[in-house]
């Protein structure tokens, strides 16, 4: 599996409605894509209740069951709209180590997203098992939907993503970045 990232900031004051409604709009056509898990259409707004952000982000998070969905994804009629609107963007890339998402996956309505850099030398098996052991959502009694962890050797790090029900203070953390989740396909 892997996961994929891109990003597009938003001036501050631009009309996030106009995310919201082509994602309003659009998301059902990613359903069924060929090798897809899921596609979570996430931003951040400034202008959110409760979880403000500073800046104004359109980040799609999705997991792939293999690299040829992202393949046919990437030189689909949909992502050459994108970037006509959007710009080309920077696309991060996680190997997974290990996802698990509930029956229920597609109510979440918050995501979150933590980058944390791997340290030089680090026992990677060992990181490996103890990350996956926390993506573990029957010892999770915080109402995550969906969990995985993925790692990126080319910076060495790796990738924390979670699907929640709703949002919780305890979210905001140093380090996380906190999503409205607009549509999730699968």
């Amino acid at each position: 599996m892997l996961a994929m990232q891109y990003s597009f900031t938003l001036p501050a004051d631009y009309d996030m409605a106009i995310i919201r409604r082509r994602i309003s709009d659009n998301g059902h056509k990613m359903d069924g894509f060929h090798n897809l898990l899921f596609k979570a259409f996430v931003l951040a707004s400034r202008d959110s209740q409760g979880h403000r952000t500073r800046e104004n982000l359109y980040a799609p998070f999705y997991l792939w069951e293999s690299n040829e969905g992202i393949n046919r994804f990437l030189a689909s009629p949909g992502f050459a709209a994108l970037t006509a609107s959007f710009g080309w963007p920077a696309i991060k890339l996680w190997s997974v180590w290990q996802a698990q998402l509930s029956p229920e996956f597609t109510l979440a309505k918050i995501a979150t997203r933590e980058i944390v850099r791997i340290d030089p030398h680090t026992d990677l098996a060992e990181l490996q098992e103890r990350e996956s052991r926390l993506v573990n959502l029957e010892n999770d009694g915080d109402e995550a939907l969906g969990s995985l962890v993925g790692f990126e050797p080319h910076s060495w790090s790796l990738v924390r993503f979670r699907l929640w029900r709703s949002y919780k203070n305890d979210l905001a953390q140093v380090g996380t970045q906190v999503y409205e989740v607009g549509y999730l396909a699968n």
